[in-house]
Formats: C-alpha cells, sequence, structure tokens
C-alpha cells in the first residue's frame, strides 16, 4: 500500500496565486514520491495540491464531509474530480477532520484557517509527523506559537520548510526511517 500524505489548509478566503502554486507543487511532490494524496476534498488550497498531484498521475483520496457525491457538489460546493477516490463521511466539516487525519500516515500543512487550526489539533494530540510549509501564510505561519502554547507532550514531531519539495521529502525520509524522536521538534529551516 503507498504513504498516505494529507494535504490540509484554507479551503476559501484570500488565497494567493503565489500560495495556491505552493500548494500544487506540495501536490506534484506527493505524486513524484508514488505516494497518495489525502485531502478534505475541499477546494483551495487542497484542491491545489489534487491538481499537482494529478498533473504528475499521482493517487488522490478524498474525505468528504458529505453523505452523498449531490451532497459533496450541492451543500458543501466542493469539487469531485480529479479525485481517485472519495469517501463520503457523512459527519460534517468538524467531523470529516478526524477521518482525514486518521486516514494519513502524515500530514503537511500549508496556510489555513480555522478547520486547518481543528486539524493540526487532532494530528498534534495523535502523535503524528507534521510538516509545515513555511511562509505559506495562515495558520501554518503561527504553527510553533500554538503548540508552545499547548504545552503538552504527545510524540508530534514538527518539521518546517519554506520549499514544498524539500519538505515532501524530509517528511518521507523519516517517516519511513520510522525514527520519529519521543517528544515535540520543531525544525525549521529557509
Amino acid at each position: 500500500m503507498k504513504i498516505q500524505i494529507g494535504v490540509m489548509g484554507s479551503s476559501g478566503g484570500s488565497i494567493s496565486e503565489q500560495t495556491l502554486e505552493l500548494a500544487r507543487r506540495l501536490g506534484r511532490r506527493i505524486a513524484e514520491r508514488d505516494c497518495t494524496i489525502v485531502t478534505g476534498a475541499c477546494p483551495g488550497l487542497p484542491h491545489a495540491a489534487v491538481l499537482g498531484a494529478h498533473e504528475a498521475g499521482g493517487a488522490s483520496l478524498g474525505v468528504s464531509p458529505a453523505l452523498t457525491r449531490e451532497e459533496h457538489t450541492e451543500l458543501y460546493h466542493s469539487p469531485i474530480q480529479p479525485y481517485t477516490t472519495m469517501v463520503f463521511t457523512g459527519s460534517g466539516l468538524m467531523g470529516r477532520e478526524t477521518h482525514n487525519i486518521h486516514s494519513s500516515d502524515f500530514v503537511l500543512f500549508v496556510g489555513g484557517r480555522s478547520g486547518t487550526l481543528g486539524e493540526f489539533c487532532i494530528a498534534y494530540d495523535e502523535g503524528k509527523l507534521i510538516g509545515v510549509l513555511a511562509r505559506s501564510g495562515g495558520i501554518a505561519q503561527h504553527i510553533d506559537e500554538v503548540q508552545r502554547l499547548v504545552e503538552k507532550e504527545t510524540g508530534a514531531v514538527i518539521i518546517a520548510e519554506d520549499n514544498p519539495e524539500m519538505l515532501v521529502d524530509r517528511c518521507l525520509e523519516i517517516y519511513c526511517k520510522n525514527d520519529l524522536p519521543t517528544s515535540v521538534a520543531l525544525n525549521v529551516r529557509g
């Protein structure tokens, strides 16, 4: 089975073309490394990442908050294409976040707003390997502050890079070595 890499980020709001391109590069690199991209099947930055993965011939898993395809597109105004596989959780936006994190071997964060913060908190509490695309705006700009405020060791490891390809590569290297430290480590480059 392929490694499943979650990409979490803003589905709406003000998103610059530069940040959309960073997300697209994340997705493209995930596909180039023969991994499956996992997102909340929403528009915005996660969709840009899926488009990048699709362009590189990669597989994608969309974790929908909806119960059906129709609800996904009509109620949540979210894309179906170009996902390889879609799971309809019927659990709503907040419930879907847990499924998203559990379906990912590790999680990458780009930009983000309140939903992304929720996904970060779940990943952090679950002790996941977490990659942060530094300088991508939103919540991703403040992950180190959030981690300090939490004052809780969970086994989560946080890696930050400002280059999407390097972020994917570094996280894969750590994940594949299964060499995760027992305490939280914030390691920012760039």
